[in-house]
């Protein structure tokens, strides 16, 4: 079983490793690509600074960020598992788990693609939904060779929001989260998406830490609900947790 990831805007400031090293990140099919992205974003961020923002969707105040997309060839790295510091990260808890557990995540990346949880990069800043000249948008440049790169075996667990959902589709179990609530004496439901990342950390992890290897849809909610979730299965391919007020 497979766990898709979003990336995280928050993202540790500062890494004590090695320099990157393009080579030795897990799925190598992806180091051709994942060098024209890199020398794409490298060369936009030495250019003029407005035009890199614009391209970047970032403002004024995170200039910041270009400095360090400048320096992403030479700048300390660190694993993946500690870069990203994000609330559904921060429920996850990936450094809590073990390798082989840490070794079922794909943690999807505009700049890297896909990224295993302890493959070593500096902090960065580009995300997929990003146009990147003078290759265009990241989610076409990098499908075909995620479809090439990824063939999982068994069930894909997707918790991908949708520009990193567009780089690679194939059949997968997407996790909606939903609120529950009692209004006026009545049961509402509706989607929170701060608690919807802090959720679907903690499903992630409790997954990977009790080692479920569900074998489809049917199995992952049975199997969630004996972790103790509130988890039901309105159609193929997607599966919703309740979480409730109270």
């Amino acid at each position: 079983m497979l766990i898709l990831l979003p990336p995280s805007e928050g993202k540790a400031a500062l890494g004590d490793g090695p320099r990157l090293a393009l080579e030795s990140l897990s799925r190598p099919a992806l180091t051709p690509v994942r060098e024209r992205v890199l020398s794409a974003l490298t060369d936009l961020c030495e250019g003029p600074e407005r035009a890199a923002l614009e391209v970047l969707g970032l403002s004024e105040g995170q200039k910041d960020a270009l400095a360090r997309n400048r320096e992403l060839r030479r700048a300390p790295t660190l694993p993946a598992r500690a870069l990203y510091t994000g609330v559904l990260y921060d429920h996850l808890r990936l450094n809590d788990l073990d390798e082989a557990a840490r070794a079922r995540v794909a943690i999807f990346s505009g700049l890297w693609g896909v990224l295993g949880a302890d493959d070593h990069v500096p902090p960065y800043r580009l995300a997929m939904g990003v146009r990147l000249p003078p290759l265009g948008a990241l989610a076409g440049v990098w499908r075909p060779a995620l479809t090439e790169a990824l063939r999982p075996d068994g069930l894909v667990v997707d918790m991908r929001s949708a520009p990193y959902a567009a780089a690679w589709k194939r059949p997968a179990v997407g996790v909606r989260v939903l609120r529950e609530r009692i209004v006026d004496g009545a049961v509402r439901r509706s989607v929170v998406s701060h608690m919807a990342k802090a959720t679907r950390g903690v499903i992630a992890h409790d997954l990977l830490a009790h080692g479920i290897e569900a074998a489809d849809q049917e199995e992952l909610v049975k199997a969630l609900g004996d972790l103790g979730h509130t988890v039901e299965s309105p159609r193929v391919g997607t599966i919703e947790v309740i979480v409730c007020d109270g």
